[in-house]
């Protein structure tokens, strides 16, 4: 899957996309309509999340699957260890294998219903990602990615800990990492340097940033669940303005803003040598369309609304 990580015939940067199971059949409706737009841009691949605990295990399994089958997008499945047996994890990744997927973001994954709560390894499962990079890579051709943190895992007692986990998931056979949203490319810089600087070899390997454009007041507070850290005081103060008294009324406003925030970041990611922006698209494509037109990629203009 690296291989798909150079630069594009128009001479961009690579990007690529990620999409949540959806909850209903409207849901998924629109996640097609999505997909579709997608293909038209090209993106390197598009990645599926799995709910906590195997929440979403199936419908992410057929999910992943049919976009593999149906689509010209290059699927990349997630796979947490929470609450899976080993028995379980192999079972998971035959089924991805039998649908045609060979390319899995592997996660330890987070315990449901509290992201941030205490986890806790199944009896028969695995304690850190690092070991379910090993279990997938025995299980044969599999081209793994792991996550990485640019401010650290929340369960990290310092940033030399949290380098030190990712170096050991990447020396245990993955071979890219994308990271935890974030807001502020600064964090995405000093986490690039830490892994270069600590194992020059594994800092070689592609760091992917993630980034959200935010769409609604309600959005800030899905990305602040997602990273599992606050938004930066000033991006705030930025869409607060924007919202004044309305926040409703004044949608079309803090939409805009948002969009800036995140054709800023990806406008300093790129600069830096950012090997492809990974966006986070709730299962719509029009915001992130906006971003990379804004970026200067071709973009079709039927889009669907977010």
């Amino acid at each position: 899957m690296v291989g798909r990580l150079g630069p594009r015939p128009d001479g961009t940067v690579p990007f690529s996309i990620e999409f949540n199971p959806p909850r209903d059949a409207a849901g998924e409706d629109r996640l097609w309509r999505a997909a579709r737009e997608f293909e038209c841009m090209h993106p390197a691949f598009a990645s599926v999340t799995y709910g906590a605990g195997g929440s979403t295990r199936d419908r992410t399994v057929r999910l992943t699957g049919r976009l593999a089958q149906e689509t010209t997008l290059l699927t990349v499945a997630h796979l947490t260890a929470v609450d899976h047996s080993i028995a379980e994890l192999r079972s998971i990744v035959g089924a991805y294998a039998d649908a045609g997927i060979h390319n899995l973001l592997v996660l330890r994954g987070d315990p449901p219903g509290d992201p941030l709560g205490e986890w806790h390894r199944h009896p028969e499962g695995v304690e850190y990602a690092e070991e379910l990079v090993r279990l997938v890579r025995g299980l044969g051709n599999f081209h793994v990615g792991v996550a990485s943190f640019p401010r650290g895992h929340h369960r990290s007692p310092d940033l030399d800990y949290d380098t030190r986990h990712l170096i050991a998931k990447l020396r245990a056979g993955a071979e890219y990492s994308i990271t935890q949203m974030f807001f502020e490319a600064d964090d995405y810089l000093r986490l690039r340097d830490r892994v270069a600087a600590a194992d020059p070899v594994e800092g070689a390997k592609p760091i992917i940033p993630e980034l959200m454009p935010i769409t609604s007041l309600r959005t800030v507070q899905r990305a602040e669940e997602l990273s599992g850290r606050p938004l930066p005081a000033a991006l705030r103060e930025r869409l607060e303005r924007a919202a004044g008294n309305d926040p409703e009324g004044n949608r079309a406003a803090v939409r805009a803003v948002g969009i800036e925030i995140a054709t800023e970041l990806g406008q300093r990611l790129i600069a830096e040598g950012a090997p492809c922006l990974h966006f986070i698209t709730l299962n719509f494509a029009k915001a992130t369309g906006e971003v990379l037109a804004n970026l200067g990629y071709t973009v079709r203009p039927a889009a669907v609304g977010a």
